[in-house]
Formats: C-alpha cells, structure tokens, sequence
C-alpha cells in the first residue's frame, strides 16, 4: 500500500509540474506573438519615417536651389543683379 499511495503521490506531483509547465509554454508564446506583432508595428512605423524623412530631405534640397532663392529675393526682397558699372572695387593699401 505504501509503495502505490508513494507512486501516486509522485504522479500527482509530475502531473502538476506538467500542467504548470504546460501553462507557462503558453503563456511564453502568447508574449512572444504579442512582442512580434509589437516589432513589426515598429518596423512598419520605422519604414514610414524613413520615407518621410527622405520626401523632406528632398524638399530641402528643392528649397536649397540657387534658381528657387534667386526667385524669392527678387519677388519677396525687391532684391536684383548688380549692374557692371554700380560695383566699386576697394583695393587693401600698399604698405
């Protein structure tokens, strides 16, 4: 009687050792596809930044066109070219 009420009592605790590492399996995978879904939200929002970061850089180069600021001088600033004959040159004095 000792030897089945001892086995018993070992397969009791083996079946709740498995159970319990059962449940923590699931609970490891159930994190686990909740951080990937987090990661490829992230990965998503990092290619999205990416493209827009490279549609400003490119705007920024666009307003960075000597053609673009010669225009807004002229237009905003009333801004216009120097005529050959208003430039006076300053020469550094001989020593």
């Amino acid at each position: 009687m000792k030897a089945g009420g001892l086995s018993f009592g070992v397969l009791a605790v083996l079946a709740a050792a498995v159970t319990a590492t059962g449940v923590l399996v699931i609970q490891v995978e159930h994190q686990a596809r909740q951080l990937f879904v987090e990661l490829e939200s992230l990965n998503r929002e990092r290619d999205r930044l990416q493209a827009d970061w490279g549609r400003l850089q490119l705007e920024e180069s666009t307003w960075a066109t000597h053609g673009l600021i010669e225009a807004i001088a002229r237009e905003r600033l009333d801004l216009r070219q120097v005529e050959a004959d208003e430039i006076i040159l300053v020469a550094e004095p001989q020593s």
